[in-house]
């Protein structure tokens, strides 16, 4: 049980969550100039400071107001597991009690954090392990943050040549797209170059296909989107990702159409595509795909599947995947064949599950649920 003392820590103003704007608005009502938003915004993204006395840069009697009126919160790291190819996974718990997770991926180019948006998912896509635990609640902006925040120091810590965080995708836990407000401020966040400084082209936001959200995006950010699809048509989408029986593959390809009129001439749409054996890998499925992309400055990411327990599906075979992307290659399509990483640590595809205390109530709906991890 909370005290009372620790209710009035929970609502102060967590200013890791604000973006640029958002700190120019609080600035604003005490009376400050603009430019403290980027001076606080390099303090605390840049230099990792959390202590305000410590804002050299900042009058004392503002150093007070922040000590007196907000925090710089941040989840407890639980539990920390480095996989034999080097993918690091953390477990976050919240101040709530539920717990996240976020995962590095390390490549010979590049550093990927994939981050979380939701406690859970409410989408129950029937491939997924994430789903099958259930939904609580949207993160925060300063929880997403927090998970960039956390794995770029662990990481510098590391002082390993070439480890760092260089690109960031929303493609954790939750569907992105149903925590809009929140998952803009962090992606701001991310983008400032008085924070994070990451370019549109490094950051990349992952949807089931929320249409009237991509929609809003991208009249409002120029970045990189990510489209789960998994099937070329509906009948067999609406068994694999349930939100298709509210925004069919129609109604999406041509939000994507409009999404990508919307950005840069350099952009392109990566369509994520998990192969499940004897379900969505035949030959005629990658033939029906490249009908449905075409025109579309596309990227199909060919995923395999990551066994859970009671989960149904298999993965597909090498010779079918070899098959699917040669199809798609043949027919112009830039396609990559994802590697399967983390998976001694769960932290594979589809397997981030966290504890999450289920207000959906559909983990009770499997016989043999699987535990997450624990401490």
């Amino acid at each position: 049980m909370r005290s009372s003392q620790d209710e009035g820590v929970v609502a102060k103003l967590n200013l890791l969550g604000l973006d640029r704007q958002g700190l120019i608005a609080y600035f604003a009502a005490l009376g400050e100039k603009p430019f403290r938003a980027g001076q606080v915004l390099q303090w605390v993204h840049q230099k990792a400071v959390t202590d305000y006395q410590l804002m050299t840069n900042i009058s004392q009697a503002l150093r007070d107001q922040l000590q007196e009126d907000t925090r710089i919160h941040l989840p407890e790291l639980v539990f920390d597991a480095t996989s034999s190819d080097g993918t690091r996974k953390w477990l976050l718990q919240l101040d709530d009690g539920n717990r996240i997770e976020t995962v590095y991926i390390p490549e010979t180019d590049r550093g990927t954090l994939c981050v979380s948006s939701q406690v859970g998912c409410a989408l129950d896509c029937s491939f997924c392990s994430t789903g099958r635990r259930g939904f609580n609640r949207n993160l925060t902006a300063a929880e997403i943050i927090a998970q960039v925040w956390l794995a770029t120091r662990l990481i510098d810590e590391e002082k390993k040549p070439g480890r760092k965080v260089t690109n960031i995708v929303l493609m954790g836990m939750g569907e992105p797209l149903l925590n809009f407000d929140n998952v803009v401020a962090a992606v701001r966040i991310m983008m400032d170059d008085f924070a994070y400084g990451l370019s549109k082209r490094r950051v990349t936001i992952s949807t089931a296909g929320v249409v009237p959200a991509i929609d809003r995006l991208g009249d409002i950010l120029d970045m990189r989107l990510a489209v789960s699809l998994h099937a070329p048509d509906d009948k067999l989408r609406d068994s694999l990702v349930p939100l298709n029986r509210k925004y069919p593959i129609a109604e999406l390809m041509a939000a994507c159409r409009r999404f990508i009129s919307k950005q840069n001439t350099r952009s392109r749409i990566t369509f994520e595509y998990v192969l499940l054996d004897g379900v969505n890998d035949s030959d005629q499925h990658a033939r029906k795909l490249v009908k449905l992309v075409k025109g579309i400055p596309t990227l199909v990411n060919l995923i395999p599947f990551n066994p859970f327990p009671d989960s149904g599906y298999k993965t597909s075979p090498k010779q079918s995947v070899e098959r699917f992307n040669r199809i798609l290659f043949d027919a112009g399509i830039t396609t990559v064949v994802r590697r399967t990483r983390g998976e001694d640590i769960d932290a594979a595809c589809g397997q981030l599950i966290g504890r999450i205390e289920d207000r959906s109530r559909r983990y009770r709906r499997f016989e043999q649920p699987r535990i997450g991890m624990q401490t």
